[in-house]
């Protein structure tokens, strides 16, 4: 059960923020712990109702089988918490054999308004999803892969600041003003427009709008012959960069696919990778036969390469023959496109986990000189710099990633998080790697060793007890051996939290 994104709730004293992961009584913060924390978000988002207690489980321990005397505990904690009600009752009433219901009345706030980000000193723009006039999921891979390419292609260009792919497709199918979105993302430009795919032609609107004016600065039709399809976001990327640095900077050309279907077929992988390892799975077969339909296709390679690195790194496989199968795949990315960015960051993590570092840092520098705006990039230096034991440097790493990319994919969390745990800031670390997002990947290992560092053991082996779930083959001494650390205190920090947390050694 998910609650609303944004939505603020007061009832009494209290104001509940779930996603901030606050609750204030009378403006003053209450230290209340995180499944607490949910179970009352998961109550007070249906007041009057009864919640079943498998509903509200899930809710507090997403995933995780647990023993129901863990709810029961939790009701009495939250109960002691928030006191009597006004009338003298409780706030959350038992409903017997069945579950729960919170009795207070509620008042929904309005969202919680993100703090606007300041605008980069250079043009800065987000291309938001090209929109679709169908539920055709074919239209809309289309539509899909037509913004993800034109956002790559923009980010190329040096004079430019661009919003990463997932922080606009946060928007998509959302009707929202397009000053707000600029205000959330902190950009002055959008791009936005529709796409269509039929009979063999193309038919896309593109507009260029300042939403700080108002102002539309370009807009344009394009009814083409689908075989003109890059050929069309060449077109509108050269528009927009005239548009808004005043004259034409075309970046170094990029491997474009010869066959529609692997286009195809590489746009719906490349969603599905870092999902979960039943997707990933899903997404290897898509990107497989995309090879095989164009063996010239250099993306294909390179989420194939990454898509065995999340294998053995994030998903608990075997890490042999992934392990050389993706640097095998990196390579070859790279050797058919020189000029994608993404290839050589992609082959320069891999290097990276290989210990060839001079090799990585050098496919890592040619990343951001081809593409300065790749967020990602940043995010994976971040995590290969803090194991290097360069933790400030790796902190601002990932911080320039968020900006980049402020409604990110779950692993920059973990990200920061192992970041945060590095420079010793526990606190910091744990409210991080408590977010929702960060439990679909292995972060659990960094939480639990950041509350053993806070003297927290028991939430400590919670969290070990609920990792072990999913990596039941999990030992410090082959997880030492297969990060790529350069820096001794480093390693011996990271050793020393989960030996306290209980890790199997």
């Amino acid at each position: 059960m998910r609650v609303m994104q944004g939505a603020r709730f007061a009832f009494g004293p209290f104001v509940l923020d779930p996603g901030a992961g606050t609750l204030l009584r009378d403006d003053v913060p209450v230290a209340a712990g995180h499944r607490g924390l949910q179970l009352l978000a998961a109550l007070v988002a249906r007041p009057g109702e009864i919640l079943a207690k498998a509903e509200l489980m899930d809710a507090a321990w997403p995933g995780t089988a647990v023993e129901e005397g863990n709810l029961t505990v939790q009701i009495a904690q939250l109960r002691k918490l928030l006191g009597p009600a006004a009338n003298g009752g409780e706030w959350i009433s038992t409903v017997p054999r069945v579950g729960y219901r919170f009795t207070g009345a509620i008042e929904q706030l309005g969202d919680a308004k993100r703090q606007p980000l300041p605008l980069p000193a250079k043009p800065s723009i987000a291309v938001l999803p090209f929109a679709i006039f169908s539920n055709d999921p074919e239209q809309e891979a289309f539509a899909d892969g037509l913004t993800e390419d034109l956002i790559t292609d923009l980010s190329r260009i040096g004079g430019l600041f661009v919003i990463a792919r997932n922080s606009t497709f946060a928007y998509k199918g959302k009707a929202v003003d397009v000053r707000e979105i600029a205000r959330e993302l902190g950009v002055r430009y959008l791009l936005e427009g529709s796409a269509r795919r039929a009979a063999g032609r193309v038919r896309i609107n593109a507009q260029l709008v300042d939403a700080l004016s108002g102002e539309h600065l370009w807009a344009d039709r394009f009814d083409r012959g689908l075989e003109d399809i890059f050929a069309v976001q060449d077109e509108v990327t050269a528009k927009i960069v005239e548009a808004l640095l005043g004259r034409l900077r075309a970046p170094l050309p990029r491997n474009r696919p010869g066959n529609l279907e692997a286009y195809d077929l590489c746009v719906r992988a490349r969603k599905l990778i870092d999902v979960s390892p039943e997707t990933a799975r899903e997404a290897h077969l898509m990107l497989t036969r995309a090879i095989a339909l164009d063996p010239d296709y250099a993306e294909a390679y390179r989420w194939l390469a990454m898509n065995h690195w999340m294998g053995w790194v994030h998903w608990g496989e075997a890490m042999e023959p992934a392990r050389g199968l993706a640097l095998d795949l990196a390579r070859k990315a790279v050797a058919i496109d020189p000029n994608d960015a993404g290839c050589h960051w992609v082959l320069a993590n891999l290097l990276a986990y290989e210990r060839r570092f001079d090799e990585a840092d050098a496919e890592f520098a040619k990343a951001f000189e081809l593409d300065p705006n790749d967020a990602d990039a940043w995010a994976t230096l971040s995590d290969i710099t803090t194991l290097a034991g360069q933790v400030e440097e790796g902190l601002e790493q990932i911080r320039k990633a968020f900006r980049l990319n402020p409604y990110p994919a779950s692993w920059y969390y973990l990200t920061l998080g192992q970041a945060q745990y590095a420079a010793r800031d526990y606190e910091a670390a744990v409210e991080t790697l408590r977010r929702d997002e960060t439990y679909r990947t292995s972060s659990r290992r960094f939480l639990a060793a950041s509350l053993a560092q806070l003297g927290r053991l028991d939430e400590a082996r919670a969290e070990v007890a609920m990792f072990l779930v999913a990596n039941p083959h999990f030992t410090t001494r082959h997880w030492v051996e297969t990060e790529p650390f350069r820096d001794t205190a480093t390693l011996e920090h990271f050793v020393d939290g989960f030996r306290k947390a209980g890790l199997p050694e």
